[in-house]
C-alpha cells in the first residue's frame, strides 16, 4: 500500500532502494528488495517488471567500506553514501523529458542486511535529495519500530526528520497479524486521483486492532523503550568485553542500539573475511545446547542478529553472553581440534 500511495502522489514509478534491503514478499515488495529478488526464481520476471524504474544504491555499511572510503571521517562516509542517491536522481531526470519525482524506500534499521543503522546525517541528506526532486521518503519501521532501539523516540529514524510515509507491522500486534501505513492527509488524499479508492477487506479488523492497542498500552505502562535502552546498553557492552577476550577475535564488530544488535563474525579482524561457516555452527550450537534462538543475516550470512522480546532482561543477557562464550571458546574450539583441517561445512541459517 505504501508504494501505491507514493506512486499515486508522485505520479512516478521510479523507486530508489538500498542494496540488501528487504521490504516484504509480495511481487511489488520483492521488486524493491534486492536481498530477495537477486535470489528468487522470479528474478527474471521481476527484472522485466522493474523496466529500469527500480534503482539500487549501496547500503550505508560503516564497517565494510569500499577502499576509497577507508580511513575517512564518519560524516564524510555518510555524505559519500548519500551521494549515490543524488546521482540516481540526476540520472532519472536526465533520461526523462519531464520531471520524475522518485520514491526512496529505506529500512530505518537494516536487519536482513546485517544490522546496519545509517548515521543521522545520511538520513538527513538523502531525504533532502529526494524532497528537492519532489519525491517521497518511505521509512520501513517493521523491524525497528515501537521503541526497539531504546531511545526517546518510538522510531529508528532520527527524531528531527519526518518521513513522508512510515510502515509498521510485526510487533504492532505482538503476534496478531497487524500492520499500518502512516502518512499525512495530503498524501493520503492522492488516492482520490487514481479514480478508484483504496479498499481492503480486512482493514480495521477489530480483533487485531484491539491487540495493537493492548500492545501500545503495555509498551507505555511498562516503559519498554526505556527498558530496551538499559538492557541493550548492558548487552552491547558485555559483547564488546567478550570481543576483547583472548580467543574471541572471531567477533569483528558489535553494532546496533537498544535491543537491535548485530555481531559481525570474521576470520580475520584485518581483512574482515566473513566467518560464514563458523557463524552457522555457533547458531546451531546455541540452539541445540542452550535453547537460544538467534538468526544470521548480512550479505555473507555471518552476522548474528539479536532482536529479543522487549521484556528481555539483564539476567537473560547474562545467560546469552555465558552461552555464547562457551560456544566460541569450547564447542567451536573442540570442533577444530577434532577436524582434519580448519574447514566447516557452509550452511545457511534463515532469518
Amino acid at each position: 500500500m505504501a508504494l501505491r500511495l507514493a506512486r499515486a502522489h508522485t505520479q512516478s514509478c521510479h523507486t530508489i532502494v538500498l542494496d540488501h534491503a528487504y521490504h516484504g514478499h509480495t511481487l511489488a515488495n520483492l521488486a524493491v528488495s534486492p536481498y530477495k529478488y537477486t535470489k528468487t526464481r522470479e528474478h527474471s520476471a521481476i527484472k522485466h517488471e522493474q523496466a529500469n524504474k527500480i534503482h539500487k544504491v549501496p547500503a550505508p555499511d560503516m564497517y565494510r567500506l569500499p577502499p576509497e572510503l577507508e580511513g575517512k571521517h564518519e560524516l564524510d562516509i555518510a555524505l559519500a553514501y548519500a551521494s549515490h542517491v543524488k546521482k540516481v536522481i540526476e540520472n532519472i531526470q536526465h533520461q526523462n523529458s519531464f520531471p520524475c519525482a522518485p520514491t526512496l524506500i529505506m529500512e530505518s534499521g537494516m536487519s536482513v542486511a546485517g544490522v546496519i543503522l545509517p548515521p543521522p546525517l545520511y538520513f538527513e541528506t538523502v531525504a533532502t535529495h529526494v524532497h528537492d526532486a519532489g519525491g517521497l521518503w518511505i521509512a520501513d519501521e517493521v523491524q525497528t519500530g515501537f521503541g526497539r532501539l531504546g531511545h526517546d523516540s518510538m522510531w529508528a529514524f532520527p527524531c528531527n526528520i519526518v518521513p513522508d510515509i512510515v510502515t509498521v507491522g510485526k510487533p504492532f500486534g505482538n503476534g496478531m497479524p497487524l500492520a499500518a501505513v502512516i502518512t499525512s492527509k495530503n498524501i493520503a488524499n492522492s488516492f482520490d486521483s487514481m479514480g478508484v479508492e483504496y479498499f481492503n477487506t480486512f482493514g480495521g479488523n477489530p480483533v487485531c486492532a484491539a491487540a495493537g492497542l493492548a500492545m501500545l498500552d503495555e509498551l507505555e505502562s511498562r516503559k519498554l523503550p526505556l527498558h530496551a535502552s538499559r538492557v541493550g546498553r548492558y548487552l552491547k557492552q558485555s559483547l564488546e568485553k567478550l570481543r576483547d577476550q583472548e580467543g574471541c577475535d572471531l567477533i569483528g564488530e558489535v553494532r546496533g542500539q537498544g535491543l537491535f544488535l548485530g555481531i559481525d563474525l570474521v576470520r580475520c579482524p584485518i581483512s574482515k573475511e566473513p566467518a560464514t561457516a563458523e557463524a552457522s555452527f555457533l547458531c546451531t550450537i546455541l540452539k541445540s545446547k542452550y535453547h537460544i534462538l538467534t538468526s544470521l543475516d548480512g550479505p555473507y550470512n555471518n552476522v548474528f542478529v539479536i532482536k529479543p522480546p522487549m521484556v528481555f532482561s539483564i539476567q537473560d543477557a547474562d545467560f546469552f553472553i555465558s552461552s555464547l562464550t562457551k560456544a566460541i571458546k569450547v564447542h567451536l574450539k573442540e570442533y577444530f581440534e577434532r577436524a582434519d583441517n580448519e574447514t566447516l561445512p557452509i550452511s545457511h541459517t534463515p532469518t
